[in-house]
């Protein structure tokens, strides 16, 4: 079936998701996204009732106004990478077509990082969908112009790079993505077939030299060896845009599964290391990279990732394994596996927290805010100064927690809490002068404090981290 806008938009109808505000399409410059846009313009344009007693397409749905692109809304982002010549070319492109068309449209200017060694390609790709994040509204919708045959050549590239299963799934219709969500409505579309229709609209484009390039990977494929493979093989596009469907709903299956064994190891925010154990060796880290990417976190390869479950699962009881990747790290304390930061949070020596009784101190580095409320047998008002400390802990500090309580290490009292032993730098210590009367919220020393029945001060930890 022939590309046209009814069929857009019946794929828009099938794939929107519920409560989304608007359209942003990532403008090029190009022919493919050019022909996008043009084509959400003619969903918006009004148009003659239907003759009574003409057929409709068959198979395409007429466009419905719950999708129209006027009732969502349209507008453009063109990313300029300033990589080559071409860019003010393709820059001029898309602010002409916008202007013909009466879309919105934003151009962001990015610097791509190519440092020695990096994929250019891989560099680009990564600012561009920064930019993208960036741009995108809340409960907008991004949409680009990919169509079957960037489908193949992602699949193909994903075979040669050695990928897994949900690496073979390609590129999914509709993702989440920053505020909003990523649509890619034009899998299913032949190249020749989404340019016959941008040729019948007058769509005018120029040609990104980048996209011939041979030294990148995509481009090398697309023009040196997949005329090869259509010739050999017509209608290779659609065959192995079906096989990454088929591919993806092998993985959403897996996916249902995986997710029943990590709800049943779940232990608060952290996995059970003897459930994942118990789990047979080929199980355990495809559970493990559905808990990370559950989290929002991208695994590291295969072989880091084996490696990193090795130390998890067999390092003794008493020690605190950490392997980190990137920005991330895995961390097991006390049959807990914890997926954290790679850099903990730490406080600074030493904050003044002036007025304290009245005013509240913003903790650094995300670690929330104290303020002191008024709390049956608090800390005794009476004996605070006007202005307090916060302190990191440097070992050794005490606190009589109870009035008939021995004094305790500040270790010791972590230690039989369960406090995160990587958060323990971000408790925050506060003194008067130079006594310790509290930590955080957890604890406050009885020598500061009014008997139970006696109005005093809390000590309040808002925002506080998860520290067990």
């Amino acid at each position: 079936m022939r590309f046209s806008a009814d069929l857009l938009c019946a794929v828009l109808e099938d794939n929107l998701p519920a409560g989304a505000t608007g359209l942003l399409v990532g403008l090029s410059g190009g022919a493919d996204s050019a022909t996008l846009l043009t084509a959400l313009t003619v969903i918006a344009a009004p148009r003659p009732a239907q003759p009574p007693g003409r057929a409709s397409v068959p198979g395409v749905r007429a466009a419905a106004p719950g999708v129209r692109a006027a009732a969502l809304g349209v507008r453009a982002v063109h990313v300029d990478h300033g990589l080559q010549a071409a860019s003010s070319a393709l820059r001029a492109a898309s602010i002409s077509l916008c202007q013909r068309l009466k879309v919105p449209l934003e151009v962001v200017a990015v610097a791509v990082d190519s440092a020695r060694g990096a994929s250019i390609e891989a560099a680009a790709r990564a600012a561009r969908y920064r930019a993208f994040a960036r741009v995108l509204r809340d409960r907008e919708c991004l949409l680009t112009a990919h169509h079957a045959e960037d489908q193949a050549e992602t699949l193909l590239l994903q075979l040669l790079r050695g990928a897994g299963l949900k690496g073979l799934c390609a590129m999914p219709p509709c993702r989440p993505f920053a505020r909003g969500w990523h649509l890619r409505p034009l899998l299913a579309v032949a190249r020749r077939d989404l340019r016959r229709f941008g040729a019948a609209q007058g769509v005018a484009a120029v040609e990104d030299p980048m996209n011939r390039d041979a030294r990148f990977d995509r481009a090398y494929l697309r023009h040196d060896i997949w005329p090869s493979i259509e010739r050999r093989w017509p209608g290779a596009a659609a065959a192995l845009a079906r096989a990454a469907q088929h591919l993806a709903q092998a993985q959403a299956s897996l996916d249902a599964a995986t997710q029943l064994t990590v709800e049943r190891l779940r232990d608060g925010e952290a996995l059970s290391v003897p459930g994942l154990r118990a789990l047979p060796a080929r199980e355990r880290l495809n559970v493990l990279r559905y808990w990370l990417h559950a989290a929002a976190v991208e695994p590291p390869s295969s072989a880091r990732l084996g490696e990193a479950l090795r130390q998890m699962l067999t390092a003794h009881s008493d020690h605190i394994p950490a392997v980190a990747w990137g920005e991330h790290a895995l961390r097991r304390y006390r049959q807990r596996l914890f997926v954290t930061p790679a850099a903990v949070p730490a406080l600074p020596a030493r904050l003044d927290w002036v007025g304290a009784a009245a005013t509240a101190l913003e903790l650094p580095a995300g670690l929330g805010a104290l303020r002191l409320a008024a709390r049956p047998g608090g800390l005794d008002p009476a004996r605070l100064p006007g202005t307090l400390s916060v302190r990191r802990r440097r070992g050794g500090e005490a606190l009589k927690t109870g009035a008939r309580a021995r004094s305790q290490s500040l270790q010791h009292l972590c230690q039989s809490l369960g406090v995160l032993p990587w958060l323990r730098d971000a408790l925050p210590l506060i003194y008067a002068d130079d006594a310790l009367i509290a930590v955080g919220d957890l604890w406050q020393d009885a020598r500061w404090s009014v008997e139970p029945h006696v109005p005093g001060l809390a000590c309040m930890w808002e925002n506080a981290p998860s520290l067990l």
